[in-house]
């Protein structure tokens, strides 16, 4: 592996709020928006979303700080990052395991957020959009996801700060902006106020030893744990950075999207009778029915849709930009080459995952029955957006505790942040000790 300390492409942050807005952006998905308010309104309303912050603060808040923190440290991708500290032994490969995890997620994640961009078009044009009939028709979902691909290496490859950055400054406002104008819109509807007691109406006896596993699953899958965001994100940073409030912000807002997503969508199905769906048959079956029949429901659907899309597309911008880091980093390749040729492999390795819905018999009815997976998408997302998630993120905590040690990388957290001191204890013993545990219960949950 060549390696130049002295990368010209690099890049860096040119604000905290674009260091802010751009890990918030890679944060804020599409399992904020379809999967986390079917959660919440599943297990206990508000008094899920009180175990959630508790799980953000117990587990996620702490990992983000081991990964922000290796990062800047080094100002290098996850992989050269732990060479670095640990130039002998195996442990660059955890490093790997989190670049590879990044790039695979992206291949099946494209899938997806073609569809929202074809659902933005099928919206606005009033077409009846099926998602069973949509996600079989290949020249739909390949253009769909070139698109999407497309948009994303745009952004990527203008770098850092003029690409990423100044992307970021523009998607999150506006996702903002969608969000308010959504909210009012749903709320205002018959019958929104039963939507939202079902969505956030406090329920403790739901709370028991599985809510309690999907929140901590949330918290780590939501907020971009293990998959060399944070690590890389962070390595753009400079030490003036305030990495623990930064972290602090990001999860506040990844937070607040997630739960204000469910102010506008339990409202809605209630006022038209369509309660009981949850994901992707939410999303793009369900709602599209449901906007059809809502007063102004063209206009209602597209802003979804379109907020759907800045959801997408910000994460997939974080995504694309870690293994294409990699490459500037390990092997000194120029940006704009590198963003072709990672985006090209992603768009190649995701075809499968695009005939899985309905367009290959074989890639649709492939399965693993012990883990009730159908599908070669849901294989897929189970090993990279789960098992290689958790993994990743449990071997970078290992490896900041017990090898580059807590003393170290508390020492890098203390730069540009005077109040890190109060929270310092805790953190030694979260990363340290709790962390893993968690971790392995995680894990346990998905395996059996």
């Amino acid at each position: 592996m060549k390696k130049d300390s002295h990368a010209p492409t690099r890049g860096s942050w040119g604000s905290s709020i674009g260091f802010i807005l751009a890990s918030a952006g890679a944060a804020v998905g599409l399992g904020n928006i379809q999967r986390f308010p079917y959660v919440v309104s599943q297990h206990g309303g508000g008094a899920f979303v009180l175990l959630y912050l508790f799980c953000v603060v117990l587990l996620a808040l702490p990992l983000m700080l081991v990964e922000f923190a290796l990062g800047r440290h080094t100002q290098r991708n996850p992989m050269c990052a732990i060479d670095s500290i640990k130039p002998k032994g195996p442990w660059k490969y955890a490093g790997l395991l989190t670049i590879l995890t990044a790039f695979f997620i992206l291949s099946y994640y494209s899938v997806i957020g073609g569809w929202t961009l074809g659902y933005i078009v099928g919206t606005v044009s009033g077409s009846n959009m099926v998602l069973k009939e949509f996600a079989s028709d290949p020249v739909h979902v390949f253009s769909y996801m070139a698109l999407f691909v497309l948009i994303v290496a745009f952004v990527v490859s203008r770098g850092v700060k003029k690409g990423i950055e100044r992307y970021s400054k523009v998607f999150m406002p506006l996702l903002l902006l969608l969000l308010i104008f959504l909210v009012i819109r749903s709320v205002t509807l018959d019958d929104a106020g039963i939507g939202l007691e079902y969505y956030l109406k406090p329920d403790f006896s739901k709370i028991n030893g599985t809510s309690f596993i999907f929140a901590l699953s949330q918290a780590f899958f939501s907020l971009c744990i293990g998959e060399a965001v944070l690590v890389t994100y962070g390595s753009y940073s400079s030490k003036k950075e305030n990495l623990f409030s930064s972290a602090i912000y990001i999860s506040l807002f990844d937070t607040i999207v997630a739960l204000v997503a469910g102010m506008i969508i339990f409202p809605a199905l209630f006022a038209f009778n369509h309660v009981g769906a949850e994901g992707i048959g939410l999303t793009f079956d369900v709602l599209p029915s449901v906007f059809q029949v809502m007063p102004f429901g063209q206009l209602f659907g597209a802003g979804f849709f379109i907020l759907l899309a800045f959801a997408a597309v910000t994460t997939g911008i974080a995504l694309l930009e870690i293994p294409v880091i990699y490459l500037i980093d390990a092997w000194n390749w120029k940006r704009t080459p590198a963003v072709i040729v990672v985006a090209l492999a992603a768009f190649v390795v995701g075809i499968p995952s695009a005939l899985s819905s309905g367009i290959s018999p074989f890639f649709t009815n492939l399965s693993i029955p012990h883990l009730k997976l159908h599908g070669f998408y849901e294989i897929m997302d189970f090993m990279w957006g789960g098992l290689g998630m958790v993994f990743g993120g449990g071997l970078l905590a290992i490896f900041v505790a017990w090898v580059w040690g807590i003393e170290k990388a508390s020492k890098e957290l203390h730069f540009g942040s005077n109040r890190f001191g109060w929270y310092q204890p805790f953190w030694g013993v979260s990363v340290k000790y709790v962390a893993p545990f968690l971790i392995l219960c995680i894990l346990i949950s998905m395996l059996f």
